[in-house]
């Protein structure tokens, strides 16, 4: 039978086998689960749309997942950067959307109303505009419509 071993009560440190390259800068973890990412994944791709394609460029340049991890790592900080900056202007209403996705099976259409909360937070505190790739010019935008035909509860 195994058993469950705090790695704060080992008696030997833990070393990571294989540590990153001195030349790779270091970043800690967003440190947030897929609710909050999700929720936030629009402003995310807006604001930290440069360091993306960067990434995204040096990935279809070369395969190898060592070639890219400088790029890997601006994202990342970019990511945390916005993450908190969501925290530290708009954390309710974050917070509110992020928890209506986890207990939602992470479906935008039951968290619509929360969503609106969200976007005109980030608005007028970040600047930011939540845009979808791809949507139709002159059609309203899924998370703009007043009255959906996908609801919470179909009949």
């Amino acid at each position: 039978m195994s058993r469950f071993l705090d790695p704060a009560e080992s008696s030997k440190p833990y070393k990571d086998p294989t540590p990153l390259p001195a030349d790779v800068p270091k970043v800690k973890e967003l440190g947030v689960t897929s609710a909050p990412l999700k929720s936030a994944a629009f402003f995310l791709g807006a604001y930290c749309k440069d360091y993306n394609e960067d990434f995204m460029l040096c990935k279809a340049e070369n395969p190898d997942p060592a070639h890219c991890l400088k790029e890997g790592r601006r994202v990342t900080r970019c990511a945390q950067d916005l993450i908190t900056k969501l925290r530290e202007n708009c954390l309710a209403e974050f917070e509110k959307h992020w928890n209506c996705l986890e207990y939602n099976n992470q479906e935008y259409y039951h968290c619509r109303k929360d969503e609106r909360v969200l976007n005109k937070c980030v608005f007028e505190k970040l600047g930011l505009v939540k845009t979808i790739p791809g949507t139709p010019e002159g059609k309203t935008p899924i998370h703009e419509v007043k009255n959906p035909v996908y609801t919470g509860v179909q009949k």
